[in-house]
């Protein structure tokens, strides 16, 4: 498989179990901090892409970050450019792990979807 993008945070937890289950399953993944190097606008359209349009699937619903900015009332009057521009402005908005490749777009971490999707078991 091509190398992906996995975006992840340091001291998250979810993040090591998926960082650990790429290792074990021999995945190469260039790894990203989520928080200092935030995806790009055109990953994230391409994220967007993937999950079907579901913008709110893109967000970190539990982070401080999104319940702070009162996120949950605000999105659904955003656009879509101005919705990616607040995750691309701010890692910590983005729902995590988040793993981009060809073929390829992954939030959040389920084991299962995760072999399915990246053929590894």
């Amino acid at each position: 498989m091509s190398r992906l993008t996995a975006y992840l945070h340091p001291k998250c937890s979810t993040c090591e179990r998926a960082r650990r289950w790429l290792q074990a399953r021999r995945v190469a993944f260039v790894e990203k901090d989520i928080r200092t190097t935030p995806p790009s606008p055109a990953e994230l359209r391409t994220m967007l892409a993937a999950l079907g349009g579901e913008r709110r699937r893109l967000f970190n619903t539990s982070g401080l970050e999104y319940r702070g900015q009162g996120l949950a009332a605000r999105l659904p009057a955003l656009n879509d450019a101005e919705a990616l521009g607040l995750l691309a402005g701010n890692g910590m908005l983005v729902k995590r792990p988040f793993v981009l490749g060809p073929g390829v777009g992954l939030v959040g971490f389920d084991e299962t979807a995760w072999a399915v999707t990246l053929g590894a078991r």
